[in-house]
């Protein structure tokens, strides 16, 4: 009987290489205020604001940028899928797993790195950019499941799946991972850098080499 039934990715920083967060990317790109730009960041951690809100006024800035969805894969295109990303989700797939992202990403990153991600992933918790029929930007569908929430995700996939947590892993990197990492059966820091997650985490793989997590969990 194996021991794990699902596998839970972050992606900046874990699926994806070459980022730490996709939104700073964007805002770089576009030249927005980032000035403005920390201080609804300071809001939202000091409890003024909600999540939804902090990406929302985000968005927004983007929007009024004019943004198209050309520039977006433009702003990417020093990203990169982490090495060994494919050749670790055929893995789990063979081996039975059912795989889920929850991440605070945005879908226009995998969308281009990793096409075929509906494909790949049971579940998928992420930011959904919103584009008219001329590439513009109008909006966007966005997650709620990032920072401590990201633990909320975990629980409802595991509770309509009937998957206790002690069988759930969780890879992430950051500080937003943090509180997924405390619930999770097994939970992985990968190429982290953020010591209250290297501190709950229950394994930790150093590299940039995503292939090193399979041992623990199919073993």
């Amino acid at each position: 009987m194996k021991k794990f039934k699902l596998v839970c990715f972050d992606v900046d920083g874990t699926l994806v290489d070459n980022v730490t967060f996709s939104w700073d990317v964007f805002h770089k790109y576009f030249g927005c205020d980032m000035d403005k730009r920390e201080r609804t960041k300071k809001q939202f951690f000091d409890g003024k604001i909600s999540y939804l809100d902090w990406a929302k006024h985000d968005i927004g800035m983007w929007v009024e940028k004019g943004a198209r969805k050309e520039e977006f894969i433009a702003a990417i295109k020093g990203l990169t899928l982490m090495e060994g990303a494919e050749d670790t989700l055929l893995a789990l797939k063979n081996a039975g797993m059912k795989l889920a992202i929850i991440s605070g990403s945005l879908d226009v990153i995998l969308g281009s790195l990793l096409p075929n991600y509906k494909e790949i992933f049971d579940d998928v918790f992420f930011s959904h950019l919103t584009f008219d029929s001329s590439g513009k930007l109008i909006g966007a569908k966005v997650t709620e499941f990032d920072m401590i929430k990201k633990a909320d995700a975990l629980r409802k996939i595991a509770e309509r799946e009937k998957i206790p947590l002690q069988e759930c892993v969780h890879i992430g990197d950051h500080f937003n991972d943090v509180e997924i990492a405390k619930i999770a059966g097994l939970s992985i820091a990968f190429n982290c850098t953020n010591d209250e997650l290297l501190k709950v985490a229950k394994v930790v793989i150093e590299g940039k080499d995503l292939r090193k997590v399979l041992p623990h969990i199919i073993g």
